[in-house]
């Protein structure tokens, strides 16, 4: 039988019966007038589950995943403020809808009926998923995640210190608020869950303020796999820099009393505690899942036995609060006019197109300050004996730190974070001296994990500040590429543009490293970043460019709120010479800080028209090598530089071959993936000319003298260049 009409019935029926399971009696704080509305949050809850149930068996709906069990975070939703922002388990309905009853003006059952019916009048997602957040109650979007939203929690419980010194422009939350993050017990063993809290836990231990409250729903069970008893107490009850509170989620007294002391304590010490809150789970995982098919139905009996609304119902005749004849008619009510509504939100219109569904992968444009760059007097004292060499041509990473300090000085909501990048300045020296030019509380030396600086860097941008995230090595990312993929990106998509996450993320990487090797530190794929909606990929080959188009990607981050990946070569960080040793043809001087290239320019070097060389990196430094080489052979040639890999700058690209009788693509990335085969595609559907590719074997990048043996080379690009001129003659 269905478990969610059996659970019904037997509430009815014992509740009539006065048959209510034993407990602790009502204590704490909790006033009469809370405790019924956290029990109508409760009964509304339940009744939504109900009713998304029956929508999805009809057709009227389309992925449910209930909350019911879990009723008692309405009660941890009533001990907070509902400027605290939350980072929400998938469970947590209970949690949004009391938080509702906290701000006026919310219609949260019609809400939430939308979403389930995937209408595109759904107030959070426009439709595109069943999800719970809302701009006005402070709760970001999050979809059904393992963990992925801890990171930026850690991100967002930072912020909160920071902007109290200093203000972002577009500051969101109070000086007073605290972050609230809440997850499952299954959720708690995944690497990200541990690596967030590790993160916080690490912060808070050297003294800096991390006012974050876990919150751990533990039901004791993930899908069908059992979490052993006692192993979440046991885990987190001794971590150092974290507070342990338990409390027992059936009872809405003891859950109430217990988060008003975790997050007094949160609030008031500014460092993060642990909140244990027992659940238990009704109906099964999500879906159609069958909790009999891998439990005893003694054992979903027991549970079923010990419904957290059946506990409320006591607490509160007890307690004096509400009779049981009062809390059944609630319970009724709202299930009749949760059904009610829904009858109608099923016929409200749905995404049908490509375009309606894409709309918000790129969020709106938002008003920002007018800035007429760095005063001068500032960039005397941050830069100091530097200034006197901005004339003088320089290598491509001084010219990188340079845009960045130019940067920070125009903006102080820049926050930079990343492995190494403070007191060292990094592996490569390109933040060298930022730390000293702007304190370590905006130039943050991490701990050594990927996911915890994008998160801090995503859940830093909730709160207004532009942040500047550094990944030391390209292939480091994909220990992190969810924090991009399933949660950067996908913000905009998932709040219909109401939340984003506007960051820079500078990544070293590439090949044609001399000392390096292995697919740790010489990476030449990008593959995972290109196909992400929404991200923009970056990639200078020369130090005056790379300055230009850091200004553009702080641009394209504060005022279009986008997330622009920005991908240096590192081989080329201290590239002095282009075509003989000592020639200094890859040295480049300092822009003017208004200097920059635009989103979607290419860069075009020469004007021959035997062949059009496209490549980018250090496929633009081996094509203007060849370049030469080809002259002198006869063939003209121009090299035109992507600069914007993602999204491809098309229109300026083919403007730029135009009337080129060949074009070469030089990819440096891999033959499976890589960037040559979108460009390929393009050429063939939108021009005449003749084009081939040259571009890195499907191979990993060895160490030692055969580094560069699977890449493409200058004199690879002379004999393509040489083959493909020759083809038309």
């Amino acid at each position: 039988m269905d478990r969610a009409q059996i659970v019904h019935d037997n509430f009815l029926r014992r509740v009539a019966d006065g048959d209510l399971p034993q407990g602790a009696n009502p204590e704490g704080p909790l006033g009469e007038a809370l405790a019924v509305s956290i029990y109508r949050s409760g009964c509304l809850t339940r009744a939504l589950d109900r009713t998304s149930r029956a929508m999805q068996s009809k057709g009227e709906g389309f992925y449910t995943i209930g909350s019911s069990g879990h009723e008692g975070m309405a009660a941890v939703a009533a001990a907070l403020r509902p400027t605290d922002m939350a980072f929400l388990h998938y469970r947590d309905a209970a949690f949004q809808i009391q938080r509702a009853e906290q701000v006026p003006g919310q219609t949260i059952t019609w809400d939430m009926l939308l979403s389930f019916a995937c209408s595109s009048e759904d107030p959070i997602s426009g439709g595109r998923h069943k999800v719970l957040g809302s701009k006005a109650l402070t709760i970001p979007p999050q979809t059904s995640t393992i963990a992925s939203h801890l990171p930026k929690a850690v991100g967002a419980a930072y912020s909160l210190g920071l902007a109290k010194r200093q203000p972002p422009e577009h500051k969101l939350l109070p000086d007073d608020a605290i972050v609230m993050c809440s997850f499952g017990d299954a959720s708690a063993n995944h690497s990200t869950a541990q690596g967030a809290i590790n993160t916080s836990c690490w912060t808070a231990y050297q003294k800096i303020p991390m006012p974050l409250l876990w919150v751990c729903e533990d039901n004791g069970i993930g899908i069908s796999t059992k979490t052993p008893t006692g192993w979440i107490a046991a885990s987190f009850q001794a971590r150092p820099g974290l507070k342990y509170f338990s409390c027992d989620g059936t009872d809405i007294y003891d859950t109430f009393r217990v988060t008003q002391q975790a997050a007094h304590y949160v609030r008031t010490r500014r460092k993060p505690a642990f909140l244990h809150i027992r659940t238990i789970r009704l109906y099964g995982h999500a879906g159609a899942d069958v909790p009999t098919t891998y439990m005893a139905k003694s054992e979903v009996e027991a549970e079923e036995a010990n419904d957290p609304l059946l506990h409320s119902v006591r607490l509160m005749d007890e307690a004096g609060a509400l009779g049981r004849a009062a809390a059944l008619d609630i319970y009724n009510q709202t299930a009749k006019r949760v059904d009610r509504i829904a009858t109608e939100a099923v016929t409200r219109p749905r995404l049908q197109t490509a375009e309606q569904v894409m709309a918000s992968i790129i969020p709106p444009a938002r008003a920002c300050e007018r800035s007429n760059g760095p005063a001068p007097e500032n960039r005397a004292a941050a830069f100091g004996g530097d200034m006197k060499l901005m004339d003088q041509p320089q290598i491509m990473s001084r010219l990188i730190n340079w845009a960045l300090t130019d940067l920070m000085l125009e903006y102080p909501e820049i926050a930079m974070m990343g492995e190494d990048i403070g007191r060292k300045g990094g592996v490569y020296g390109v933040t060298q001296k930022l730390s000293a030019r702007f304190g370590r509380a905006r130039v943050i030396d991490t701990l050594l994990d990927e996911q915890s600086i994008l998160g801090l860097g995503l859940g830093m941008a909730q709160n207004g500040f532009l942040p500047i995230p550094e990944i030391q090595f390209l292939a480091y990312y994909h220990n992190a590429e969810d924090q991009i993929r399933g949660e950067g990106a996908t913000l905009p998509f998932f709040s219909n543009g109401q939340f984003t996450n506007p960051m820079v993320v500078r990544i070293a990487g590439l090949g044609y490293q001399k000392g390096f090797g292995g697919h740790f530190h010489n990476d030449n794929s990008f593959a995972a970043i290109r196909d992400v909606p929404g991200v923009i990929l970056a990639c200078p080959s020369n130090g005056a460019d790379a300055a230009r188009m850091m200004r553009e990607a702080v641009r394209l981050a504060r005022e279009e709120q986008r997330l622009v990946i920005f991908l240096e070569p590192i081989a080329l960080y201290p590239m002095r010479d282009l075509h003989e040793p000592g020639d200094g043809g890859w040295l480049r001087t300092y822009p003017d800080p208004s200097d920059r290239l635009p989103l979607g320019q290419v860069t075009t070097h020469g004007d021959g028209k035997d062949v059009a060389i496209v490549t980018f990196g250090n496929g633009t430094y081996l094509s203007l090598q060849a370049q030469k080489i080809l002259a002198d052979k006869g063939i003209k040639t121009r090299v035109i530089d992507l600069n914007w890999l993602s999204p491809l700058p098309e229109e300026s690209l083919l403007a730029a071959a135009k009337g080129c009788a060949n074009v070469l693509i030089v990819d440096e990335t891999r033959r499976t993936g890589g960037l040559a085969e979108a460009l390929m595609a393009m050429f063939t559907e939108k021009s005449d000319m003749r084009h081939a590719r040259l571009v890195a074997e499907d191979s990993l990048i060895p160490t030692g003298p055969a580094y560069a043996a699977t890449m493409p080379s200058a004199d690879g690009i002379v004999k393509a260049a040489t083959a493909l001129a020759g083809g038309t003659q």
